[in-house]
């Protein structure tokens, strides 16, 4: 009996390695379209808190929401996750995870989204960065 040629070999090899690939892609899938359920809840419940509420916490949540509906008008600065209840911080992260999949923008995922954080915005007296004044370096 003699070995099979080394080039079936190697097709076998790519096979396996698409097939890897497939199941790669429906995990990844998954893990997206599941986070993307929790994030729709946490979203809500931090857009609620911005909406509803006027502590320092809430401030940060207002500018988090903002952040992750024009990241580049609104920057957040990742150390306010530091003073912010677990509770926030976990829901916020679960929001960033969303983000990454990028399989919806958040403001979509909860009722009249963009309106309800365009009145954050103003009920916070947030403003877009002024990218402009930014020195050189």
């Amino acid at each position: 009996m003699s070995l099979p040629p080394a080039k079936n070999a190697q097709s076998t090899t790519m096979k396996e390695r698409v097939a890897a690939m497939f199941v790669q892609e429906a995990s990844w899938q998954r893990r997206a379209n599941e986070v993307q359920g929790r994030a729709a809840q946490a979203y809500g419940r931090l857009l609620h808190l911005a909406e509803s509420s006027d502590t320092g916490q809430a401030s940060r949540i207002a500018k988090f929401v903002a952040s992750t509906f024009n990241g580049r008008a609104y920057p957040f600065d990742l150390f306010d996750l530091r003073a912010v209840d677990v509770e926030i911080g976990d829901d916020m992260l679960v929001c960033l995870d969303a983000l990454r999949w990028a399989k919806a923008d958040l403001y979509k995922l909860v009722p009249d989204g963009e309106a309800r954080i365009t009145k954050v915005i103003k009920l916070w007296g947030l403003r877009p960065h002024d990218w402009s004044q930014q020195e050189h370096s």
